[in-house]
């Protein structure tokens, strides 16, 4: 039996008993493992389905699906329970970064706006699919062009285990740094991420939880975010309210670069970024015309099947692309399978497009307009082209052989 989503023409995955389809991570928190009675000791059992590609053996192997089974609430529910014991020796400075495209969900989901649910979310909290895709399984042909700028969630952790931990004058292993995410790939993007230098073998984030798992967590804890204390968004800084990057419900790259490639090669500014659907929704182009020629040709190719038909073209020369924007998740980052899901883990339509409309009213802000972006900039990074930032923003990739022992994994 395939995966939902498989390019592959010979897949190792076999049919399932229906005792292996409900294969489950249960993860109860220390004070249930030990008969204690505390304040985090409500846990909801992390149960993660994947029926696409990065569930057969050749993107994963079975000591990562040992890890992956790890990355559930279970770690959050310890550092809380530790912070509340007397050695503070053990106690963890517990960070918490939430991508743009999970913040549509709560306000959705709670009847809030994205601001309010934000503030309410950070109350409460108070109290790498296509990547490993293309290492494991299409190798060099393809790594060769891929971007070698990191994710957010790997920026993000460098700026909290170094940035924010010398800030605060605390070394890395004394914070743990939790991302909140829409899918489950960032569980396995955690997993695999190269530690820039500074980070002295500390892992960026040390638990990834999706927004789903946080809803249940508040839903089996009796505590909403409407009922959570509102807390304010960015720390010290005076930021009023939530903005987002510009392109579509994603990271935003090909919006970004575009506009910048426009500048830098043909001295043009672009203000709106213009996306055309091609075959489907999920496969659309952005071109830029000059003396009645197109220039620059981008594309956005979001699921499996347009990434195989990507592959494709691209191994026969056939693709006339300068960028694509790939995301293994039909429907893009807001669509990922750890949010807006119905309980027989299907798509949750109703909501989705809400969060569509959601996310599209937020207020856009490009990073290079952003002070505090130019600020980090120059006291983290020591400059826009610096070695560090270099080290810091950009990555390798290596493809991989597939390993002799690997997972068919339903986690």
């Amino acid at each position: 039996m395939k995966c939902e989503h498989c390019t592959r023409k010979e897949c190792s995955k076999k049919t399932k008993t229906d005792d292996q389809e409900n294969v489950s991570a249960d993860a109860l928190s220390p004070a249930q493992e030990n008969g204690e009675k505390g304040e985090f000791h409500k846990l909801a059992d992390a149960k993660i389905f994947l029926s696409d590609c990065l569930a057969c053996d050749s993107c994963m192997t079975a000591e990562e699906g040992v890890q992956l089974s790890q990355q559930n609430a279970k770690d959050f529910f310890r550092v809380l329970n530790l912070n509340k014991k007397c050695d503070t020796s053990k106690h963890k400075v517990l960070v918490v970064s939430v991508c743009p495209q999970s913040l549509p969900y709560f306000a959705a989901k709670f009847n809030l706006s994205v601001t309010d649910a934000s503030r309410r979310l950070c109350g409460f909290l108070k109290s790498l699919g296509w990547v490993r895709y293309a290492e494991r399984v299409l190798g060099c042909p393809i790594t060769a062009h891929l971007c070698t700028a990191r994710s957010p969630q790997q920026v993000m952790g460098s700026l909290v285990k170094d940035y924010f931990a010398r800030q605060q004058n605390l070394s890395p292993e004394k914070i743990f740094h939790v991302i909140v995410a829409p899918c489950y790939d960032k569980k396995l993007e955690a997993l695999q991420e190269s530690l820039p230098p500074a980070l002295h073998g500390s892992r960026g984030a040390d638990c990834v939880l999706t927004s789903g798992e946080i809803a249940q967590i508040m839903e089996q804890g009796d505590l909403s975010v409407k009922d959570a204390a509102v807390d304010t968004l960015f720390g010290d800084l005076k930021e009023d309210k939530v903005t987002r990057h510009d392109g579509a419900s994603s990271d935003g790259h090909l919006a970004h670069i575009f506009r910048h490639a426009a500048k830098e090669l043909f001295n043009e500014d672009v203000e709106e970024v213009t996306y055309r659907a091609l075959r489907n929704k999920d496969f659309q182009e952005v071109t830029l015309e000059k003396n009645g020629e197109v220039v620059l040709r981008f594309a956005a190719a979001y699921g499996f099947r347009n990434i195989q038909n990507m592959i494709l073209k691209l191994k026969k020369g056939k693709f006339p692309y300068h960028f694509v924007e790939v995301l293994a998740c039909a429907g893009g980052c807001l669509n990922g399978r750890g949010q807006a899901q119905t309980p027989d883990g299907h798509a949750d339509k109703a909501l989705l497009r809400q969060m569509e409309g959601i996310y599209a009213d937020i207020p856009v802000r490009r990073p290079e307009s952003s002070a505090h972006v130019q600020e980090l900039y120059q006291e983290w990074l020591e400059g826009i082209n610096s070695p560090k930032a270099r080290e810091v923003l950009h990555t390798t990739y290596q493809s991989q052989e597939r390993g002799a022992h690997s997972l068919d994994i339903k986690w």
